[in-house]
């Protein structure tokens, strides 16, 4: 009889962690409260639900998700096969169709005769047995509670946001037009060019514009709120100085409109949503203004002036633990070595981190089910890299999460010429070295 591991939640992090620890010879058992219940954020039934955006970001290897993505599909990850075999055009960037991608996952899962889904809210979890926690970082109420209070574990709260999506055949492409900055990869970006005058009077709206009130269960975290840095809300941004857009989302260097070979003074990206490119997001444009305000405001986007907004953008609450001292390298609770944390809830940020959780915590549960050694990612790979930010923590002050980066990889020891592609480069061939030396001499 195949050992049984419990995991909570069919998210990113949680079908990895399951298709992971099937494929060392464990047999899962999968909860999920979908379709009985719903986060304030999710709305599909199917499993691995994405949210914040379609994009996985950056494919090259001198980049690092680039270089976790490798180091996933190396290792033979669900979460990687999906992405591939669902991508959109994105430029040099990995982005899905997200019902496709879902229901690649969603199929993946439920046809794995080893993986027993249970659909129901789970409140707490199962003594004496194996369990990976991977709820979300929008765990209920109650089994928020039950890790609060009968694991022991602190948490901490954040905000995070979602951008709206707007119907292709609303934009105005007169005025719009398709480019990739620098000209990289295929143009696949809706660009909308602003003169100094238009993003005048489109900053004027955006910083004065009415923010949607919090939901009730949210109110008495108000005074806690702390915004993630990588998915702050485009109104927060703005507020921080007139050109704060300017040198981020509506940067509009490298992006020259071929009808009249100027760059302007901002511009707007939108990627495509889906792969049919009926839908798309507006770039950087997470939310928390009114649906309203949002109509209105984004409307001022030169080419936007008549946008049908397929779903506008939203906010919600996200919950993550205080990681450091309490998780270990594996995300395996130091003071209790039946229960796994996977996802978000971890410290890590971003549907790859999760995946590369959820990888690490599946593998990790299941060979110690079955009595065998732990595999240890040294901190050169960038799974190892995050795993390590996750038990370890920055080097100083409160812990906050944190998307793959190199900063927190272990240094080469001496210097590359050639700039920091060059360094990239031999950055990510001493990973992948690790990770196929780590597949040969494990079999997986």
């Amino acid at each position: 009889m195949k050992p049984i591991i419990n995991i909570y939640g069919a998210g990113i992090a949680g079908c990895e962690a399951a298709d992971r620890a099937t494929k060392c010879g464990a047999r899962v058992r999968l909860y999920e409260m979908k379709p009985h219940k719903f986060t304030p954020a999710h709305h599909s039934e199917k499993f691995s639900e994405l949210v914040c955006s379609n994009s996985l970001r950056s494919d090259s290897v001198t980049n690092a998700v680039g270089l976790l993505k490798e180091e996933l599909r190396r290792m033979g990850s669900l979460i990687m096969e999906a992405a591939d075999a669902t991508r959109v055009p994105a430029g040099s960037a990995l982005a899905v169709d997200r019902e496709l991608f879902s229901e690649y996952i969603t199929n993946k899962i439920k046809s794995n005769p080893d993986i027993e889904i249970i659909s129901a809210e789970a409140t707490d979890i199962a003594d004496g047995e194996m369990n990976i926690i991977a709820t979300g970082p929008l765990t209920s109420n109650a089994m928020a509670d039950y890790i609060r209070d009968s694991l022991g574990c602190s948490s901490l709260h954040f905000f995070d946001a979602a951008a709206p999506i707007v119907d292709f055949d609303s934009i105005n492409m007169d005025v719009a037009f398709f480019a990739s900055r620098y000209d990289k990869g295929d143009a696949d970006y809706i660009n909308c060019p602003m003169n100094r005058e238009q993003y005048d009077a489109f900053w004027q709206a955006l910083t004065t514009a009415e923010e949607a009130q919090l939901k009730e269960f949210d109110k008495k975290e108000q005074e806690k709120i702390t915004v993630f840095e990588g998915c702050m809300p485009v109104e927060v941004m703005a507020k921080r100085g007139y050109d704060t857009l300017r040198y981020g989302p509506l940067k509009p260097v490298g992006l020259v409109d071929a009808r009249t070979g100027e760059e302007s003074y901002a511009v707007v990206q939108l990627r495509r949503e889906n792969a049919e490119g009926t839908m798309y997001n507006l770039v950087g444009f997470q939310t928390h203004l009114t649906f309203g305000e949002q109509k209105r405001v984004f409307r001022m986007i030169p080419g936007l002036e008549n946008a049908e907004f397929l779903r506008y953008g939203i906010m919600h609450r996200n919950t993550y633990l205080d990681s450091p001292g309490m998780l270990d390298s594996s995300y395996r609770m130091i003071e209790k070595d039946n229960v796994y944390f996977a996802g978000q809830m971890t410290g890590v940020e971003g549907y790859i981190e999760s995946a590369a959780s959820g990888f690490l915590a599946g593998l990790s549960a299941a060979r110690s089910l079955m009595g065998l050694s732990k595999i240890e990612f040294s901190r050169r790979t960038m799974i190892g890299a995050m795993s390590s930010y996750v038990s370890c923590g920055g080097a100083s002050g409160k812990f906050v999460p944190m998307n793959a980066n190199f900063g927190i990889v272990e240094p080469l020891g001496y210097k590359v010429k050639g700039g920091k592609i060059a360094k990239y480069e031999v950055v990510s061939k001493r990973a992948l070295e690790e990770i196929d030396a780590i597949k040969e001499k494990y079999s997986i």
